[in-house]
């Protein structure tokens, strides 16, 4: 199954979710492209905010109304699904609409191969120097078998002032905001508190490696383009137009 937080009152972009992308609210492409994955038996949008679930059930999906005082889209999802049966639960940002559907099906096969894996998620290679450095793109490290080491807003290893730096060669990665849990993890990661280092990094991912969890993080080369702003929306309908063409 998969879930989608959806909050309406984002500060830089108030109302995000039901902004119009291409004759459609932003929240209806997300949700049909996460539904297009075979592996993917229902959709559940988790929101704060009645106007949500109206639009969503409008054109054909499934939506929740959860408490307003959530923290993260992680704990809107655990509320969601603390009443719904099911074994993983992928976790999909409301403000993807351009997220490819074979990215989703990346982050889920390791569960296929390990039945003690706990979370999964996703990474892509950073290959513009803007990406590096901005603080906006969060970086990855992994060991030789795909392990998460640390999550960082900075480049990891450093990147001095004036250093030039080949990213064809020197390979660093940009962390994708999709998770896939195993149910019991995803509730019980919920009810842990705030580390020191999440706290400073505003990564709650830092709180599962603050906690001995091994999540597992797969290369996809599916980027994709967050709507964070009025103008990231207009960068989306650039680039849907240009895949539709």
């Amino acid at each position: 199954m998969a879930g989608i937080p959806a909050r309406f009152g984002s500060s830089r972009f108030p109302g995000k979710p039901l902004a119009m992308l291409a004759g459609k609210p932003l929240i209806e492409h997300v949700y049909r492209r996460v539904a297009s994955v075979a592996e993917i038996s229902q959709v559940i949008v988790a929101t704060d905010d009645a106007r949500i679930v109206a639009a969503v059930e409008a054109f054909g999906g499934q939506a929740r109304l959860t408490s307003s005082a959530h923290r993260s889209g992680t704990d809107r999802l655990a509320e969601a699904f603390a009443s719904v049966k099911c074994d993983v639960v992928v976790n999909v940002q409301g403000d993807e609409p351009l997220l490819h559907p074979e990215a989703i099906r990346q982050a889920l096969r390791p569960f296929f191969l390990d039945a003690r894996l706990q979370v999964s998620t996703l990474k892509t290679r950073i290959r513009e120097l803007e990406m590096l450095m901005s603080p906006h793109a969060v970086k990855v490290v992994t060991d030789a078998e795909g392990w998460a080491l640390n999550f960082s807003r900075l480049p990891d290893p450093p990147v001095g002032p004036g250093m030039a730096v080949d990213l064809e060669r020197a390979a660093y990665f940009k962390h994708l905001g999709l998770y896939a849990y195993r149910r019991a993890f995803l509730l019980e990661f919920a009810r842990w508190p705030v580390t020191p280092r999440e706290e400073a990094e505003k990564l709650e991912q830092l709180r599962m490696l603050d906690h001995g969890v091994r999540v597992k993080v797969v290369e996809t080369p599916h980027d994709s383009i967050g709507v964070d702003t009025p103008d990231d929306l207009a960068r989306a309908e650039a680039a849907l137009a240009s895949e539709q063409r």
